[in-house]
């Protein structure tokens, strides 16, 4: 199969592509590789392994999903994905499909959310790899990029061999997790460093041999249970470092002074580099990992356990903050607030709304505040099937007490209001 691509300078492989320009070069689609998720992960990945001369079927349990991705329509928000999903679906090189097929390649890219005691759920991992267990063959590699808990990767191992103990020795297994930052997804996925980890050396190698198609960045070996843990402990950092940053804004609060003009001081200099405050911690990443190791090592995850519980609490003082200013205004003015809630989703100019922060703040707000006129902005999404959404300069114009929960671009055009009460969780104004 031939199929031709164009793509920008800078992005692909050297050699591998040529820029944009009125040329194309011809790639061989010789390999099948089968992902199963097509979420903000998997669909960005499966994309950009079609661009690299694989033949990708992308699978979703979703048939919404897979009916807007066959049609060339990104049913996510993220930058400069939709030119490369027309190109990939135009000509052939990736399509959609509710169910796997005979692939060289399987790519496990589920979500791993916890239980309601913060116990990992591999449920979602386990459901996609019972799915492609009858297609698998000699040769084959498996790999598993979902955040998983320490073991995964042998446990799945081992469920395959169990159902296929033919294959035990003959098939290839590795753990690899992504690295990427929601919006600037194409980017990292092609330059940052990659961990890979797998049940033995050779398949390690293998795995390797298929992420050098397209990452540009050093690929590093090591074994499935330590890349396991090296993609645990990269999101409890992030989540040590910003909880540092929120318990400095408790304390700025108290002591009257401004934490962003604080942290600013702070970071100049040379060997400090405090990350800036929100109104807690969200997403698929940061928000759930930690937990992997808090349950796992409870005794020993004594600051990573705090740490959670910093950028949770985080959450509800910011909600008994907005909370506060309403009666204090319905006191003052003899009716309630028309409050303005900007932004629902868990970091600046996504769509993105798992463990969103923001989200829990409203919904605690509206609980807590009854018959009071809430408006919920965010500009990413065009309707939620909880909240009405209203247009942010809209809500801006109408509201008495303006809450900013997410930095969202747009919200930086909004001029600085005396007339209104300003609640700034997330540093619009740095006021």
């Amino acid at each position: 199969m031939l199929t031709n691509f164009r793509m920008p300078c800078g992005l692909l492989k050297k050699n591998s592509y040529l820029c944009m320009s009125n040329d194309t070069n011809v790639v061989h689609l010789n390999m099948k590789a089968c992902f199963m998720g097509l979420g903000y992960i998997g669909l960005p990945t499966a994309i950009i392994a079609a661009m690299n001369g694989v033949r990708v079927t992308g699978v979703d349990i979703n048939p919404s999903v897979v009916e807007k991705t066959n049609a060339g329509q990104l049913h996510i928000v993220e930058p400069g994905l939709s030119d490369l999903l027309n190109q990939v679906i135009a000509s052939g090189a990736l399509k959609a499909s509710l169910t796997p097929e005979v692939s060289d390649a399987y790519f496990i890219v589920v979500p791993t959310p916890f239980k309601g005691n913060h116990e990992p759920d591999v449920s979602f991992v386990e459901s996609a790899t019972r799915s492609v267990i009858p297609f698998l063959k000699e040769g084959d590699l498996y790999v598993i990029e979902s955040t998983s808990p320490v073991g995964t990767t042998e446990i799945m191992a081992n469920f395959i061999f169990r159902e296929r103990p033919e294959l035990e020795g003959k098939i290839y297994i590795a753990y690899c997790p992504e690295r990427v930052l929601p919006g600037n997804v194409i980017y990292e996925l092609i330059h940052n460093d990659r961990v890979i980890g797998g049940i033995n050396p050779e398949s390690t190698e293998k795995a390797r041999e298929f992420y050098s198609k397209f990452v540009q960045g050093e690929l590093h070996s090591t074994n499935a249970r330590t890349a396991e843990m090296c993609k645990l402990t990269e999101n409890s950092s992030r989540d040590v470092q910003i909880a540092f940053a929120n318990e400095l804004s408790f304390i700025c609060d108290r002591a009257g002074i401004n934490v962003w003009e604080l942290i600013d001081l702070a970071n100049k200099h040379p060997r400090v580099n405090i990350l800036q405050p929100g109104c807690g911690v969200g997403g698929h990443c940061i928000a759930v990992d930690p937990y992997f190791i808090t349950n796992a090592y409870p005794k020993e995850a004594r600051l990573i356990a705090d740490a959670r519980a910093v950028n949770n609490y985080k959450a509800d003082w910011c909600a008994e903050k907005v909370v506060n200013a309403m009666l204090r205004f319905e006191v003052e003015n003899g009716r309630k607030p028309v409050v303005a809630m900007m932004g629902v989703a868990f970091k600046p100019d996504i769509d993105d709304l798992r463990e969103s922060p923001a989200k829990y703040i409203i919904s605690k707000v509206m609980v807590s505040c009854n018959n009071a006129r809430i408006l919920v902005v965010e500009p990413n999404v065009a309707e939620h099937h909880v909240f009405k959404l209203t247009p942010y300069r809209q809500a801006y114009a109408e509201a008495d007490i303006v809450v900013f929960l997410t930095a969202h671009t747009p919200f930086k055009s909004l001029p600085w209001s005396e007339d209104k009460k300003i609640l700034d969780f997330c540093g619009i104004f740095r006021r």
